[in-house]
């Protein structure tokens, strides 16, 4: 389980002690026995156990200027997500944003379009209460009937906008890109919780859903005070395995919640995603690993971008834990099985404003 860390694990390259054996070894069934994908493993399980948050880094920077309490390296030819795409998603999320209420509002969110499409500001709510956050919600497509009843609510395609005009390609090759990624660390996880490297696929995720949310946060007016209202995203946990976000360098907005309630920042740096846990991986884990509260608070007078990309497991899977994670957690199952799909329907029907 979480606890007081004072930090966010950062996960980055030195002379060969980084994430790249992992990439580089993940399609090998004998990957555990290379000491540099045990090291890059031991690091995984120390990040998800203490915090449920780190840091993944596309590009090889200094580390003189961070404070780090624990390292791996993801260098930019390993991961497959060039810095370049990273940001142009971001820029092209930016464009999307400035246009008219009237030109968002031709894909707007609703029921009838399967929960996905743009909602302005205020509309989706979280414990309650309204999230000052523009965003398009998008899923892996749900054909009719191919869950069964239970899935009813998310049937359909996505809704892109033809502006920008190069929207949907970008976000679909990131998408796919974004996919691969996790599979590729998951499989890393999957050996830290002592199981096997495709323990975590198969039946439980080797046909992983998606949902991708493309987010705004209006920045604060000069001279005004924060209040609740305020808060660009409430506290809340992910739902599913694992989430990698793409924020702004240069706006200091996510928080996340230690132990001990302190709400800790997570303090962009360029070239990386935030990675965090969702609450399908701490069901597996058995709570050995936690999927920590966190929320997001713009100070800032500037308009914030962040896209954050959530790799599921199979939408119908049934989810608990793993007998190796009942062992290793004291021999008691601590969660009863949940069922992805129900999971992620049940959080959808309460997240927006009627």
């Amino acid at each position: 389980m979480a606890t007081d860390f004072k930090s966010i694990p950062l996960i980055v390259a030195f002379h060969g002690a980084d994430i790249s054996p992992l990439l580089a070894n993940w399609d090998d069934p004998n990957m555990a026995e290379d000491k540099g994908v045990a090291e890059v493993v031991r690091q995984l399980d120390q990040a998800c156990r203490e915090a449920g948050f780190f840091y993944v880094i596309s590009l090889t920077i200094s580390s003189a200027s961070f404070s780090i309490r624990q390292c791996i390296v993801i260098k930019q030819k390993g991961h497959g997500i060039p810095d370049s795409l990273v940001k142009e998603v971001r820029s092209v999320t930016r464009k999307f944003f400035d246009l008219p209420y009237e030109e968002k509002t031709k894909i707007k969110l609703s029921a009838a379009t399967g929960y996905r499409g743009y909602q302005r500001v205020g509309e989706n709510i979280t414990k309650g209460i309204p999230d000052m956050h523009e965003a398009i919600d998008c899923y892996r497509e749900v054909k009719q009937g191919m869950y069964g009843a239970f899935s009813n609510p998310l049937e359909g395609c996505n809704e892109w906008p033809t502006n920008p005009p190069n929207f949907r390609h970008l976000m679909e090759v990131y998408i796919s890109l974004c996919t691969d990624l996790s599979r590729k660390i998951m499989r890393g996880i999957a050996l830290a919780l002592g199981g096997s490297v495709d323990e975590l696929e198969g039946k439980r995720a080797g046909d992983p859903f998606w949902v991708f949310r493309i987010i705004g946060y209006p920045g604060v007016s000069c001279g005004h005070d924060m209040a609740n209202s305020d808060i660009g995203c409430g506290a809340h946990t992910d739902y599913g395995l694992l989430t990698l976000v793409n924020q702004d360098d240069d706006i200091t907005a996510l928080q996340v919640r230690n132990l001990s309630g302190e709400w800790i920042s997570a303090v962009p740096i360029p070239g990386t995603f935030v990675c965090n846990i969702g609450d399908m991986l701490k069901i597996l884990s058995n709570g050995l690993y936690e999927s920590t509260l966190h929320r997001v608070i713009n100070k800032s007078p500037k308009y914030r971008v962040c896209v954050a990309y959530f790799y599921e497991p199979n939408f119908n899977a049934a989810i608990e834990p793993l007998d190796v994670c009942i062992e290793n957690s004291g021999g008691t199952k601590k969660f009863e099985a949940a069922v992805y799909g129900k999971h992620l329907v049940s959080k959808i029907l309460t997240n927006f404003v009627d």
